[in-house]
């Protein structure tokens, strides 16, 4: 009646607000009743109880392996437009990708656009289940209007966004080159993955075929003719392959990707280079290291590309995924199993692509075996490339109790957490009863794909922890479910089953085990995995101190204190070149008298001095602490290849400008020993690595750094105190 919007016209309507808008209509008209002023209070409080910013979000991202992160990248100076379908996430990827589209409009937005703007070219992004769609009629547009844009059509064989549906009419490269042709394109070329099925001469000789690591030169090709060009990029959804690859219809090559972590600095090259999310922190005394998640891999293997030597190829093995910890569950009391009044609301919450999907399934599942009402809905959305989940599940005596599916602020009655980071979110915490609520939560650390992008990315856990202790206090049950699923079971997939153990176990669910049971056996799944893991659940609850026993492994770094990291480095510094460079170290390390500066001292020398050359390589490399790794990771009759980029060699520079990385079989360890003994050339006139510009480099950054910690040490004030430890640090 003012004009004024009442619900926003953007994105999803939340059901607080169209409460809280209706509810102030009815108080202004005079028409509220008690219940609906008591029921707008309590909305009030329970929303207000947290109104700061999320400490962390988990946002979709590509799978491992995605196409889209190869298919994506455009050329420095470059940008692109983003439509429908997984390629629209690049948009928060740093990908120089501004905007999109409906479906079907892919582009032209440029062709008005264009005439108005001093860029002369773009990138269009647009997936074949959307070209199938109507994506064709907007390059034909384009086409009639003479707009300069290059199409990037990817090719995946599936419809991956909305759950890897066929396209429909047998849609392939061929055809699609075909239409695009036809329509009057001023070229086409067609990029492929040479690791796949896929025949390049099977489009016609007069399209350009080549292989995916010259995208970046076709991109700028194309981006230089006038007109509409188009690119078709041929490479298999990455989910899509590893549903094929267990029904065995999908090629699987016998090779999986480790990382060195003694050899690997944490740049995070790997991670840039490859944009997966299967790179993952490693965090170690000497600094975050990278790894490779193999139970998330799909073996895209652009990861390689890292302009590091620290990779190496397995070929051969087989991921070793026995448990290694065997536990007694023996007799367990069964506990007592909660009434429902109305309706028991319960929210468990996950990462896409863990499982948290099926435990909703069970629930529901073992509410109808147990002849009770059950409503499910599961708040997914691109959860399927690894974003946050919501399941929301009410409970009933009788079904015609349930009159809502989703649960409301306030109404959950119990929080099963599968993820720190989406349980602690502002979004989950609101729909808790505010004091009586209880929950179990996985403390696992599962990382973001921010962390692709930026390699000092850190999760911050202890700010997750508080907000759930200030929720729910001592209603609050939190152990690392993963790490024990990964312990006994093998694999962290079942931590989810677990944690539906534990809760069951704590009264948090009111169904019976045999109705639970039998849920699992129907779903069909891994069932005596599945069985063994709910039980596993129940006995973690009820033994804290076997479990820590369990969850902590021998091997768990440690803090040491400031004198015992310096006697660490020390001994490093030993092996790395001789007792001399170690009482070097401890020379300049000695004369800090303050202690926090001597402990950045100790930390920032170090990284200077024990630089990562071609002897510190084959040194790291021939210690024999990698193969144990490798051998503790796989089994089988395997060999070890080593990817690297030495000059000796002449790899040659990428389309990219960057080295040219090659793959060297086993023989490659003789170099290393060979190269590990001569490490007491370094530095000396007779060192033939010591001669190149990155190497005086490393050499002239240790006489800077000790001339910087001079000046530090003499002229040490509590004004410039922090500046000076910040100073220190730098080598970081």
């Amino acid at each position: 009646d003012r004009g004024e919007f009442l619900f926003q016209t953007q994105s999803a309507l939340d059901p607080v607000v169209i409460a809280q808008k209706l509810g102030g209509i009815l108080i202004e008209e005079g028409r509220a009743t008690d219940n609906v002023k008591g029921a707008l209070e309590r909305i009030e409080q329970t929303s207000k109880f947290d109104n700061g910013p999320d400490a962390a979000t988990r946002v979709p991202y590509f799978c491992s392996g995605c196409a889209h992160n190869s298919s994506t990248k455009v050329p420095e100076g470059h940008r692109a437009y983003a439509g429908i379908g997984c390629h629209y996430m690049v948009q928060w990827m740093d990908r120089d990708t501004q905007g999109f589209t409906q479906m079907g409009g892919e582009g032209a937005n440029w062709v008005g656009e264009s005439l108005f703007s001093t860029r002369k070219h773009v990138f269009q992004n647009l997936g074949d289940g959307t070209y199938n769609h109507s994506g064709l009629m907007a390059i034909r547009a384009a086409i009639a209007a003479g707009t300069n844009i290059t199409y990037k059509i990817l090719y995946n064989d599936a419809v991956a966004m909305t759950g890897g549906q066929a396209n429909e009419g047998d849609q392939s490269p061929q055809k699609i080159a075909a239409e695009v042709l036809a329509a009057g394109v001023n070229r086409l070329t067609v990029v492929y993955d040479p690791k796949e099925a896929f025949d390049p001469k099977s489009m016609p000789n007069e399209i350009e075929r080549v292989t995916r690591d010259q995208m970046e030169v076709v991109q700028k090709e194309l981006s230089e003719i006038s007109g509409v060009t188009a690119i078709i990029y041929v490479q298999t959804c990455a989910a899509e392959k590893r549903r094929r690859r267990k029904r065995g219809n999908f090629p699987d090559p016998d090779r999986r990707v480790m990382i060195n972590p003694d050899v690997c600095e944490g740049c995070g090259d790997c991670g840039v280079q490859s944009n997966c999310v299967s790179v993952v922190p490693l965090d170690t005394e000497l600094g975050r290291k990278r790894a490779i998640d193999q139970s998330s891999c799909n073996k895209d293997f652009s990861c390689l590309d890292g302009f590091c030597p620290s990779f190496v190829t397995v070929h051969g093995g087989k991921i070793r995924k026995q448990a290694t910890t065997e536990i007694d569950i023996g007799h367990l009391p069964d506990p007592e199993i909660p009434s429902i009044s109305g309706t028991y609301n319960m929210v468990i919450t996950g990462v896409g692509g863990t499982g948290v999907v099926t435990i909703g399934a069970v629930l529901a599942q073992a509410a109808q075996l147990d002849g009770k009402g059950a409503g499910m809905m599961e708040m997914a959305g691109l959860a399927q490339k690894g974003g946050a989940v919501h399941i929301h599940c009410r409970l009933a005596n009788d079904p015609a109790d349930i009159s809502a599916i989703r649960v409301a602020t306030g109404e959950a009655d119990c929080l099963i957490g599968g993820d720190m980071v989406v349980t602690a979110g502002a979004k989950t915490l609101e729909l808790v009863k505010p004091d009586t609520a209880r929950a179990v939560v996985n403390s696992h650390q599962i990382t973001t794909g921010d962390f692709t992008r930026d390699a000092n990315f850190t999760i911050p856990f202890d700010q997750l922890d508080v907000k759930l202790h200030a929720r729910l206090r001592d209603r609050l049950t939190v152990f690392d479910a993963s790490k024990l699923a990964e312990a006994v079971m093998g694999d962290t997939i079942f931590s989810n089953m677990i944690l539906l153990g534990a809760a069951w176990q704590q009264g948090l669910v009111p169904l019976s085990h045999e109705a639970i049971t039998k849920a699992v056996q129907l779903n069909g799944a891994a069932v005596e995995h599945n069985l063994r893991a709910f039980e596993i659940g129940r006995w973690a609850v009820l033994n804290q101190t076997d479990l820590e026993g369990v969850i902590t492994s021998e091997t768990s770094n440690k803090p040491l204190s400031t004198q015992e990291k310096i006697d660490f480095r020390a001994e490093h510094l030993r092996a790395y070149q001789g007792a001399g460079l170690a009482r070097k170290y401890l020379a300049l390390v000695d004369r800090a008298q303050d202690p926090d500066l001597r402990a950045a001292i100790a930390e920032g020398y170090h990284k200077l001095l024990s630089y990562k050359d071609e002897y510190e390589v084959a040194r790291l490399f021939t210690s024999g602490e990698f193969e144990k790794q490798i051998s503790e990771t796989f089994e089988g009759n395997f060999k070890i290849k080593y990817h690297l980029a030495p000059l000796i060699f002449g790899a040659g520079k990428k389309p990219n400008g960057r080295p040219r990385k090659r793959e060297f079989g086993p023989w490659m360890m003789s170099m290393f020993k060979l190269l590990a003994r001569l490490k007491g050339l370094r530095g000396t006139a007779f060192d033939p690595f010591g001669y190149t510009a990155e190497r005086k480099m490393e050499r002239q950054l240790i006489r800077d750094y000790e001339t910087l910690i001079d000046e530090i040490i003499s002229g040490l004030t509590p004004d410039n105190h922090r500046f000076a430890i910040s100073l220190a640090r730098i080598p970081d």
